[in-house]
């Protein structure tokens, strides 16, 4: 939850969309029950701007989906495409291709992805 020092202050930016993601998060990451291959399509909630399918054999494209779903997924989205063997796979790369916001609120609840991520990143 966002703290407040005291009255009428105004959360930052950055702490209302951190807050805004940690709302989405599966409670654990073994709830991440998503294909580890094949062909996936997003519903247009979740891929409202460009490609809506992606081939998780394709490391480019599975990358690309991850990014999308975990930038514009809601918790039920989440878990339904998001394959936790993959996700912890790929981590230390996707760490970097995501907002601040999304990677702090993830890191902080699944200490495992913090391990994870390279001493460079």
């Amino acid at each position: 939850m966002i703290q407040q020092s005291s009255p009428g202050v105004t959360p930052s930016a950055a702490d209302v969309l951190r807050e805004r993601c940690a709302g989405r998060l599966p409670d654990t990451l073994e709830d991440l029950a998503g294909p580890a291959h094949g062909l996936v399509e997003l519903p247009l909630h979740v891929a409202w701007s460009g490609l809506r399918f992606y081939d998780l054999d394709r490391p480019r494209q599975c990358m690309s989906l991850y990014r999308t779903v975990l930038t514009e997924g809601q918790r039920a989205d989440i878990t339904a495409f998001l394959n936790r063997d993959l996700l912890l796979a790929q981590w230390p790369r996707m760490r970097t291709m995501i907002s601040r916001h999304v990677r702090d609120a993830w890191e902080a609840a699944f200490p495992e992805l913090q391990h994870r991520a390279s001493p460079a990143a």
